[in-house]
């Protein structure tokens, strides 16, 4: 499965003739290519998948997603081991 994760654009650069963004995914900092969303802009939200910006989206969006990611993350916790497991 891939998965696409919505981060903020904090800072666009060019690198070797390739529009770059800094991206934050709430305090983690990342590199990520603007090629495919050249509209993009310092401040809105965009979708990394595998250092790609795919599309942008607005905040709500983002951050709705964001926390079912976190939601999905916790959910192990939740349900408690896999007893089912070998």
């Amino acid at each position: 499965m891939c998965l696409g994760v919505p981060g903020k654009i904090v800072e666009i650069n060019d690198v070797n003739g390739l529009k770059m963004a800094k991206v934050d995914f709430g305090g983690i900092f990342r590199e990520a290519c603007l090629d495919y969303v050249p509209e993009a802009k310092v401040g809105e939200y965009c979708v990394i998948h595998v250092g790609f910006a795919i599309s942008l989206l607005s905040e709500k969006e983002a951050l709705e997603t964001l926390d079912l990611l976190k939601q999905i993350s916790n959910i192990e916790e939740e349900l408690g081991p896999d007893r089912t497991a070998a």
